[in-house]
Formats: structure tokens, sequence, C-alpha cells
């Protein structure tokens, strides 16, 4: 298949100048990196989002090959708790990757565009501002440093480079210079060293490709930016897309020896770990004498044809790069992004190769102790907002947290993923129960101090009555009792006293025993048969009372361990609900592997491919594997063992109350 292109030339000097160029001005170094961005110096004042919005920060620093976090990109990405969508760029040094990321922020400036032949950026750059297109999310654009710099004479470092881009975008756009040839994929080697860069399991099998056989499940989308070229694209006679040259330009050779398989792998590696693939062409923005000038142009300065396709190129960064997300589709915000940041620079400078399971584990023990403390403080909040103290009956105050207790499981249900054997669900369940516990303690509190100045209040009379000598008269025990009852009649009366009304009234009584013996003995109104009688019914009454109060507690006691068992249940179904879920992403993502890999199987036979066939189909058998595992996955065995974790931690609570009673 023939392919006609025209490039713009050479300069009267005879020195190309068929490129778009990129520096970066001398940057302050107070934010981290060598070189910071040329915009106009504002107010520091606001918040990390306001201030994330206004100015590129350094993200990784890359000082001498030594790469290292900026804690002030990583406190900016800390503030943002939305879903980010992460588009990062690549390639050689000079060739207008900052131009491009401005326009994408909506900039004429912001990282900075120069026309000299060095390269000053240094690490990674980072810009956060809202997305034009999608509510609620953060765009987070990612300026990397000039791939190729012979001044820094490390390649080892632009791989890192390369490959920390890849592990933190949705987005990957790869930006180059002129057509795709066999040299444009050359400079693009970086691609085929991935499999030494990336490690998808903590423990991957012996052999790499099986490992990067999973790439395709979490690497970014993959776009190719072709800048200062104009093309006629033409197959037999017909026009082609862009989509439909780099699908062209990734063909493969048919043949095994060295220089078929050099010219195929970078190839296949596009081919099998990037999911979807896109492809844009630029021509050049002006002539080459006002490249210099390129951000301070307006649009009708620079060529029609350029600035309509930028215009094409930012409408599909933001209708299509979709989130940054976990294995299993789980979103990731800012704050995430900021500990997969640091952690996968930390695996580099420790010689160790970034993992996405380990990092994820990592950033599963952070988001997950925050899902439990949202849970746990949402608890509160409704507790604190729903129970009018004191309530009436402890069902009342367990109903009510019950409710509560639903809603902050499916808090944290919504912000916790991978919690291993349950850890962070066992803490919330404890969490949560000795929250109530306070509840339940405060609502006793609270009834026993306002039974008890009710009281206080209608027994007022009856105490001066006694201390007035009311009752030591003939027939003074009689006036006594009918005292005592106006006082029980109107603390009968009194709304809402409680849990402990009874054993407050109970405990009142208790107080009047000796002086109301003392007023029967003096009572000679009464013989002694009738004081007898009527001692022994202060006896019963007395009895009555302590069964009475004995009721409740068991009637309490059986009430709490309803509600221990509804929390048991409660926990169950969130979980199951959950884990059926998970199961679904988990089946959708495989599906989406295998059909990645069924149409580049489908592409490698007509193109005659042989070894790469084999291989492929090793990785299709494997996949549908796992699916049929995942269907057949019965989660009855995972639920039951849940369950006895949740049984012996309220098991294990009521021992240590028992202990401390």
């Amino acid at each position: 298949m023939s392919q006609i292109f025209t490039f713009w030339g050479l300069s009267p000097d005879g020195n190309s100048v068929g490129r778009t160029s990129e520096v970066k001005e001398e940057q302050a170094e107070a934010n981290g990196c060598g070189n910071p961005p040329s915009v106009e110096e504002k107010s520091s004042q606001g918040t990390p989002m306001d201030m994330a919005s206004e100015v590129p920060v350094c993200l990784i620093e890359n000082v001498k090959g030594q790469l290292k976090p900026n804690q002030k990109a990583l406190e900016i990405l800390s503030a943002i708790t939305q879903p980010v969508v992460v588009v990062a760029i690549v390639g050689l040094y000079r060739t207008g990757k900052s131009y491009l990321m401005n326009k994408l922020a909506g900039k004429k400036t912001g990282f900075s565009v120069g026309s000299t032949i060095q390269s000053h950026t240094k690490g990674i750059w980072m810009w956060c501002v809202p997305h034009p297109k999608k509510p609620n999310h953060t765009l987070v654009l990612l300026d990397t440093e000039g791939l190729g710099d012979v001044e820094k004479g490390d390649g080892q470092n632009d791989c890192w480079i390369f490959a920390l881009a890849i592990l933190l975008s949705s987005t990957f756009v790869y930006n180059s210079m002129g057509a795709i040839n066999q040299q444009a994929m050359d400079q693009l080697h970086y691609v085929t060293e991935l499999t030494d860069l990336i490690s998808a399991r903590s423990s991957p099998c012996n052999r790499r490709v099986e490992d990067s056989a999973e790439f395709v499940s979490f690497f970014p989308d993959f776009v190719w930016v072709l800048r200062d070229v104009t093309l006629r694209l033409e197959a037999d006679g017909q026009s082609l897309t862009a989509d439909e040259y780099l699908e062209n330009s990734l063909k493969l050779k048919q043949g095994t020896s060295e220089v078929d398989q050099n010219y195929n792998l970078p190839r296949l590696c596009i081919r099998k770990f990037f999911p979807k693939k896109k492809c844009f062409v630029f021509y050049p923005p002006t002539e080459w004498k006002k490249l210099s000038e390129l951000e301070s142009l307006c649009d009708d300065e620079l060529d029609s044809d350029f600035v309509q396709q930028v215009e094409e190129f930012c409408s599909f960064i933001f209708s299509s790069s979709k989130a940054k997300a976990l294995p299993g589709g789980i979103e990731v915000n800012g704050a995430q992004l900021g500990i997969l940041a640091h952690t996968y620079v930390d695996a580099i400078m420790n010689g160790s190769v970034p993992c996405l399971e380990n990092a994820v584990k990592t950033l599963a023990e952070s988001a997950n102790s925050i899902a439990v403390q949202k849970a746990a403080d949402h608890y509160n909040e409704q507790m604190t907002q729903q129970v009018r103290f004191p309530t009436d009956t402890l069902q009342e105050l367990l109903d009510i947290h019950a409710v509560c207790e639903n809603k902050a499981i499916a808090v944290f249900m919504d912000h916790s993923f991978k919690d291993e054997l349950w850890k962070f669900q066992e803490k919330l369940v404890v969490t949560i129960k000795e929250r109530r516990e306070d509840f339940m303690q405060l609502n006793e509190v609270i009834s026993l101090s306002y039974c008890q100045a009710e009281l206080e209040k209608l027994s007022e009379s009856l105490r001066e009555s006694i201390s007035r000598g009311d009752f030591s008269v003939p027939g003074g025990h009689s006036l006594y009792l009918e005292a005592r009852k106006k006082v029980e009649q109107g603390y009968e009366r009194v709304p809402r006293k409680g849990v402990k009304a009874r054993e407050v009234f109970q405990d009142f009584l208790k107080s009047l025993i000796t002086m109301e013996e003392s007023i029967l003995q003096s009572d000679k109104a009464l013989t002694d048969g009738q004081k007898a009688m009527a001692a022994e019914q202060a006896k019963k009454e007395a009895a009555e009372m302590e069964l009475d109060i004995m009721r409740q507690q068991q009637k309490q006691q059986e009430e709490a361990r309803e509600a221990r068992l509804r929390t048991v249940e409660e926990n169950m179904a969130q979980i199951q609900r959950k884990m059926e879920m998970e199961r679904e992403n988990l089946l959708k993502e495989q599906e989406r592997m295998l059909n990645h890999k069924l149409k580049e199987l489908e592409k490698m036979y007509q193109e005659g491919a042989g070894k790469q066939v084999d291989d492929l189909k090793i990785e299709i058998n494997q996949i549908a594997r796992k699916i049929d595992a995942i269907k057949k996955n019965s989660s009855d065995e995972v639920l039951t063992m849940l369950r006895e974790i949740l049984v012996n931690v309220f098991s294990s609570f009521i021992k240590s109350s028992l202990k401390n009673c």
C-alpha cells in the first residue's frame, strides 16, 4: 500500500524548521523543580484548588537523575476529592508539548513555550483545572520533560519518566515530529521496555509476557500527535484518515529475522498494551521565523488548519478521556493520584519496578482508613441530628441507630475497596459499636439527670411536710401515702423521662424507707397488726418494682442482642451487593481485554504473523479461563467467613463488657 506525504522543508539557511519548539523559562526554586511556568505572579491566598487552577507546579522532581515527589503538588492533589481525568504528554524535547497542554488548560501561558534548542523542563509538571465538559471532575494535565535530551545523557531516566506518565494517566499523548516512519518508531523504543519497567502483579509469572498481558487492563488510551506535517495521505489512490494512517503504520511484517522482529516489536507493544488508539495530524502553525512567538500569537495569526486541528484535538480529549481508574473500574481522586505518584517514585528510587498491585494495596490502606473515618463521622452526625434525648425506650434509640448504621455502612462501601480479609469492615463495626454504646450511655445519663431533677421538683412539698412533722400525728401514715401517691402520679405525667425513669423512682422510694417506717411506727391511730400489714405491703411493692426493673433490663438486653444481629445482617447484605458489583466490573474488564485481544488476533491472521499469533492465543486462553472462574465463583463461602468474623467481634465485646462489670 503506497502512501504519499508532503512535509515542510528547510529554512533559508538549510536547517530543518518544520517543528514546533518547546522550552521552559528559568523557574523559581520555590516550586521544587528547576524551571517554573511562565505565568503571572498571583496571590498565594486561597484554597489549594484555587492555586491549582492558577499555576502549574512540579509533581515529580528530577534532579541529577534522582526522582522525588514534590510536597507542594501532593498537597494540592490531597485537596481534590473529585475523580480526576489525567492527561499526560510525552515526546522528544523541543517538539511543542507544552503548547498543547496550555490549550487543554484553556490558557495561552502556563506550561512555558520557547524556541531555543535546549530543554529546561525537568521532571513531570502538573496543572489541575476544572474539567470543561465533565461536572464534578478535575482535569489533571501532566507535562513531562523532553525525551532524548543529549545534555542529560541518561536514557534510563527517560524510561522512568515515560513509564510514570503511563502509570499516572488515563490518556497518554505521544507527541512527535513528522510522519510515522521507522525513525519515529525507533524514537518510541521506550514502549518496548515497559515489560522491564512496569509490573502488573507483585509476584508475576516467570515470563514477562504473561505479566504484560494484563497491561491493557490498566494502561491509558494512546493518542499519537504528529506535529508540523503537511500530509496528503493516500493509499492506492484513496485518502486515509489520521486513524487509518496510524492503523496502517502499526501493521506487522511477515518474517522471523532479527530485522523483522525489531521492526515489529514497538508496533506490537502499542497494539497489545493500549486499549484504545487515536491519531491527530497537525500542520505547521506558522512560518518558522514566528515559532519563537507561538504562545503570544492570536489564532488569526496562525494557520487556520492548525487552529482547527488543535480545536479538534482538545475537543476529543475533553469528551473522550475517561477518569483515571484502578482495575475493577475504581475511579481515582486527586488525593489518591498523589499516593500513586509517591508509591511509584519510591519504588523506582528503591531500585524496584513500579507494581500496580502493590500500589493498589498501598492506596487501599489509605482509602479504607479514610472510609472508616468518613462512615463513623457520618454515623455520629446522623445520630446527633436524629436522636432526641432522652428517648422513651431503648428500642427507640436502637431503631434510629439501625438507620444511621445502615447509612454509615453505605458510606464505607462507597469509599472503600480491596478490603482484604475485611480488616477495615471489622474496624468499622467495632467503631460504630463503641459509638452506639457511647450514645446509649449518654441517653442513660441524660435520662437519669432529667428524672432526678423532675422528682426533686415534684417531691419538694412532700419533703417540706416531712420536715415540718405534718405526718407525726395520728393518721399521719395515711396522709404520707396520699402525699407520696401525688408525687408518683405527677412523675408518671412527666413526658419522655427515658430509660432510667423506673430506676430513678425506685431510688427515690428507697431514700424514703427509713422515714416511712418512722412515720408508720409513730402513727398511734394504727394497731400493731395494721402496722405489720402496711410494712408487708411496702415490701411487696418494692419487690414488684424490683422485678419490673429486672424485666425491663432483660427486655433491653434482648433489644440490644437483636440490634447486634441486625448489624451483622446489614453488613452482610451490603457486602454481598458490593461483591456482586465488583464481580460484574471484573467480568466486564476481563471481557474488554478478551475482545481487544481477539481483534488483535484477527488482524494478525490477516497480516500473516506467526509467533505473535501463538503468544496471543495463549493470552486469550488465560483470559477465557479467568472469565469462567469469575462466573463460577460463589460468594457463599466468603460470606460465611465474614459472618464468623462479625459474630466474633460482638462476642469479644460482650465478654469484655462482662469483665468490666
